[in-house]
């Protein structure tokens, strides 16, 4: 998903629940518990068209985030923002780590051997339970990387670069 003007998609609405406008909301963010801290988003189809809106419950379960917004009164309201995203700004995003990236950061970015041969351009990133997997596209397809330190050498943003290694059999030409 494509970021705009500083602010960063944290979560996806999937469908409404009840009658009183409660959202199931597919977080985006390493812990979904995220959501029980924010309560300024975003709400739209794009980061360019969001508007305000306010959280006024999250629940966070095993099976997923349900979220409560203030101009959200029923399921009828509720069923007519279904696949809308909800977007925080620069100032409510959560401050990663040292070496740790957001996904709109890494996708996009050049992929590099060790030898500095350009192995493609990551196109998603998949969340798995193991861990994250970076889809790297290819003139010739696709191929997968795990998003871990075996194979991911650095991450670098800025210069749009992600130089990794890259074992027998992984990249066919």
């Amino acid at each position: 998903m494509k970021q705009d003007q500083g602010l960063l998609a944290v979560g996806r609405i999937v469908k409404a629940f009840g009658l009183r406008g409660e959202l199931v909301v597919e977080s985006f963010a390493d812990s979904p518990d995220r959501f029980r801290t924010v309560r300024a988003v975003l709400l739209g189809p794009d980061a360019a068209t969001a508007r305000p809106a306010r959280i006024t419950r999250a629940v966070i379960e095993p099976r997923g985030v349900r979220v409560t917004l203030a101009d959200v009164p029923d399921r009828t309201a509720a069923e007519k923002i279904v696949g809308q995203f909800l977007f925080v700004d620069a100032q409510h995003r959560v401050k990663l780590p040292r070496g740790r990236h957001f996904v709109h950061q890494v996708v996009g970015l050049t992929v590099l051997d060790e030898e500095g041969t350009v192995v493609g351009r990551v196109r998603d990133v998949l969340k798995l339970p193991a861990h994250d997997v970076y889809v790297i596209e290819r003139n010739s397809g696709e191929i997968l990387i795990p998003a871990v330190p075996e194979f991911v050498l650095s991450i670098d943003p800025d210069a749009g670069i992600l130089r990794v290694h890259v074992i027998e059999g992984m990249v066919e030409e």
